[in-house]
């Protein structure tokens, strides 16, 4: 009986930390404080952590800055490009700034200070559905120029594959 006990402790652990896999994650944009900056070089900018990093549906960025020295506007594409700061479609100047990831495909943001963008102060981050693409190869922000495809509606989460994994590997013991 004892030993069944255990068993289960060590299933029930290793579903829970499992299923945390799957739940929505917070990213500091950069991967550290203050990264969001004019970037030394073009290997500095925050296009590359992007490019190596998988954003999912449900996920946040989160920046940190001096709030009373710059700002993050999420601007459009066509103004992402061009630099625009004069039409964004959200700004923030908290210094604490989170922005959570409602919907797959890009999102553009860029500096509120006047010349920032143009020296390379800007980040494109593409979001992939939970359900279709949570083992698809992380798409490059650089080249993404379309719109998302759609998921299917078919499709089983992964959340719901583990439950009836755990719920088989109990009932063998049982």
């Amino acid at each position: 009986m004892a030993v069944f006990s255990r068993n289960v402790f060590v299933m029930a652990i290793l579903f829970f930390s499992l299923l945390s896999f799957t739940e929505a994650r917070d990213h500091l944009v950069g991967g550290k404080t203050n990264s969001w900056k004019i970037p030394s070089s073009e290997s500095d900018s925050l296009n590359r952590w992007a490019e190596k990093t998988r954003f999912l549906v449900g996920d946040s960025l989160v920046w940190k800055y001096d709030w009373a020295k710059d700002s993050v506007l999420e601007v459009s594409k066509k103004d992402y490009v061009t630099c625009n700061t004069s039409n964004p479609i959200a700004m923030h100047n908290d210094g604490n700034t989170k922005i959570v990831l409602e919907h797959f495909g890009a999102y553009y943001f860029i500096s509120g200070v006047k010349g920032s963008c143009e020296q390379g102060q800007k980040l494109v981050v593409v979001t992939l559905s939970k359900r279709r693409y949570a083992d698809a190869p992380i798409p490059s922000p650089v080249e993404f120029d379309g719109p998302a495809i759609a998921p299917t509606s078919n499709g089983f989460s992964l959340k719901a594959s583990l439950v009836v994994a755990f719920g088989v590997l109990v009932g063998f013991w049982v």
